[in-house]
Order: structure tokens, then sequence, then C-alpha cells
């Protein structure tokens, strides 16, 4: 069965530097999360918690999720203090639980957070799909956010999963 994965869309990701195309990679994570709801896939919820004076401590204004984005109650959510969600958190635990083998996953940072977790979720078996168009980062040092995007989709890309635009990904 298949699930969508979002990964940390947190308020601590939207502060003084904003993501490349954080705007629209929001909008699209909405746009999947409500085509997955009325398909009725489960939508699984990954939240880092980087601890205490952490911009994502979880008594922090950045720990929660973006508005646009929000689990609603009832949803699945899995907190992590590792870039990957599977790292010594139940997310494997849930998913299996649920019956599901495939995730679509989207969210933030490409080259931290989603990169660990698509490999981890390969490493368990899952088929991964990557939404394309609906993970995010920030320019580094050495490297502007659209080359980080770019290099990471082509080592995931028919390795540890697919790349798919969101408006290629069918629910149904």
């Amino acid at each position: 069965m298949l699930a969508l994965m979002i990964i940390d869309v947190q308020q601590a990701m939207f502060g003084a530097e904003e993501p490349f195309r954080g705007d629209t990679v929001v909008t699209t994570i909405a746009d999947l999360i409500a085509r997955a709801r009325a398909a009725k896939v489960p939508v699984f919820f990954v939240q880092h918690d980087g601890g205490p004076g952490d911009a994502f401590d979880k008594n922090s204004p950045g720990f929660a999720f973006h508005p646009a984005v929000a689990p609603k109650p009832g949803d699945p959510v899995t907190i992590k203090r590792r870039n990957s969600g599977f790292y010594d958190t139940d997310l494997d635990a849930k998913l299996k639980a649920a019956d599901i083998d495939a995730l679509v996953i989207c969210g933030m940072q490409t080259e931290y957070c989603v990169d660990a977790t698509v490999r981890s979720a390969f490493e368990r078996g899952y088929r991964v799909t990557i939404a394309a168009d609906a993970h995010t980062t920030f320019d580094s040092e050495i490297l502007p956010a659209a080359t980080i995007i770019a290099h990471t989709e082509h080592i995931w890309n028919g390795r540890y999963a697919r790349l798919k635009q969101a408006s290629e990904i069918a629910f149904g």
C-alpha cells in the first residue's frame, strides 16, 4: 500500500533565509496532501527535534509544522533527532503496522533529512518515489540550492528512488 511522507516542513525552515522556491514547494506539498487524502492514502509526517536551544527545539515556535502542510488530528507524526526519519524512531513500525510498502516522499532539506530518509527507506525495502518539485533546500557556502537539488536527484533516480513531478503522481 502507498503512503505520502512529509519531512521537516517546519517553521524553523522559514526564518531569515528562505528556502529555494520555498513558497512553491509548500504549495505543491499541500496539493499532494489534499490529493492523497481525497484518495484515502495515508499521510505520514516526520518532524525534527533539535533539542534545547536549537531552532527546532520541540518547545520552540520553530518546531511547529508550516501551517499550510500541518497534520490533522490522528495523522501519524514521527519525531526524530537525527537526519533519517527511521533512525531511532517508530517510523518503520508505524509504516509496517499500516501495511505500507511504497512511499511518496517530499519535504526539507533535500541533501540532509530527505536524502537520509530516502536511503533508509530504500534499505528497508520500501518502493520510493520522490516528488521532484516538492522538496527543497538552501544555498550552501559552496553550491547554490538548485545545484544541490539537481545533484541529489541524479544520485537518487534509478538507484534509491524514482523521480516524478507532483502532478504526475497518482494516488488513486
